[in-house]
């Protein structure tokens, strides 16, 4: 492959008619260089999320005698989801590893002397950033919408299946929460060896109001394959408004869970950001015409838009970086790309979780982290022009 020290020299020489091939070689040469990092950055990511995933719950799951089928199953319907949220990362990662490389052994600077603007960086970064803003927004369209839905199945088909891996949730000190096809949420509080659930608390929620109704029971019995959860020592309360109305205490009661879906990581359901972008946006504009405010739907719902778009802010900020490194005579390693790297990540996750708690507008808190990227970037132009 032609070096840029070359091509800077052949387009120098031969003048400006052939000014458009030599750059399209030097993208090409500066794209040949990404791509590969680009490939095993998104692979390692991968690896990181799924090992985290199985330290997490699916090591436990394992331990408390789950099936090794079904936990095989639930790893590999995340690895959609670890490839949507890790391709803009991967891509900052790869773009400034590999543009510090060129900078450090000076074939930026010999595609400059030869002719070539330091401008025609953007060009093949940002092409390949839009590619892989496409490709992040389908994956999470198409396959992680889809694959969230069928883990919680398979959760629930664990769950089913042995009882005893609820008791999961008391090592991680939390609880198992299920929810049925009412939008029930079953939260469990403990487990017995013997497989008996206790401190049971059954909610049937409405959106952005107060329960309608409260079922809290001492205990209760799934058996190994059954679809019916058996109710000992409870109560049933039911309100208006935040006032209760009736209440109702009995010994046994029988609840049928053969809708249920189950989370072991103890939320209250599906992530709104993993459902369809139709459905999301019928619920957000629902909530919109009732007055309703559900600051993490919105949040999900700018999300949607905005974490595949990273890649775009991302590529910018990079190249940027690489020409003021240039221009200062500095020069990126491994280590700075991954302390970058990190450094976008703590910030996207907080500006989530602000996000998702009302402490900022769901659109800050969806596209600040790519506008911070955007800032710094043009910042960081800025400073090389003046240098």
């Amino acid at each position: 492959m032609i070096s840029p020290m070359q091509a800077g020299q052949e387009g120098h020489t031969e003048g400006a008619p052939s000014r458009r091939p030599v750059m399209r070689r030097f993208e090409t040469y500066v794209l040949s260089e990404i791509l590969p990092l680009l490939v095993a950055a998104l692979s390692a990511l991968i690896v990181l999320l799924m090992l985290k995933g199985l330290e997490d719950v699916l090591a436990p799951l394992l331990a408390k005698g789950a099936s090794p089928a079904l936990v095989a199953q639930l790893l590999a319907l995340n690895v959609p989801e670890a490839m949507a949220f890790g391709l803009p990362l991967a891509l900052m990662f790869a773009a400034l590893l590999g543009l510090s490389r060129l900078s450090g052994d000076s074939e930026i600077k010999a595609a400059l002397s030869g002719g070539i603007p330091g401008t025609t960086l953007f060009r093949p970064v940002l092409l390949l950033a839009a590619l892989v803003t496409l490709l992040s927004f389908g994956i999470n369209e198409v396959l992680v919408t889809r694959a969230k839905v069928q883990a919680q199945s398979v959760q629930r088909q664990i769950v089913l299946d042995n009882p005893r891996v609820i008791g999961l949730a008391q090592t991680a000190g939390g609880g198992l929460v299920l929810r049925d096809a009412l939008d029930r949420a079953i939260s469990v509080g403990s487990v017995g060896e013997d497989g008996t659930l206790r401190n049971l608390r059954i909610v049937t929620m409405q959106p952005g109001l107060p329960p309608r109704e409260v079922i809290t029971a001492r205990e209760g019995v799934l058996q190994e394959g059954s679809n019916v959860l058996e109710l000992r020592g409870g109560q049933r309360v039911s309100y208006q408004g935040a006032r209760p109305v009736t209440v109702l205490n009995f010994e046994t009661g029988q609840l049928p869970v053969q809708d249920v879906q189950a989370s072991f990581d103890g939320g209250s359901g599906l992530d709104p950001f993993y459902l369809p972008l139709g459905t999301l946006k019928e619920r957000t504009d629902g909530y919109r015409d009732s007055g309703i405010r559900s600051p993490g739907d919105f949040t999900a719902l700018y999300r949607k838009f905005a974490q595949p778009l990273s890649a775009l802010a991302l590529a910018f900020f990079a190249v940027s970086l690489a020409l003021y490194t240039f221009r200062s005579g500095l020069n990126l390693g491994l280590v700075w790309a991954l302390l970058l790297s990190f450094a976008y990540y703590a910030t996207w996750s907080v500006f989530r979780v602000m996000g998702e708690n009302g402490a900022l507008p769901a659109p800050v808190a969806a596209f600040g982290p790519d506008v911070i990227a955007l800032l710094a970037g043009a910042l960081l132009l800025w400073r090389a022009s003046r240098q």
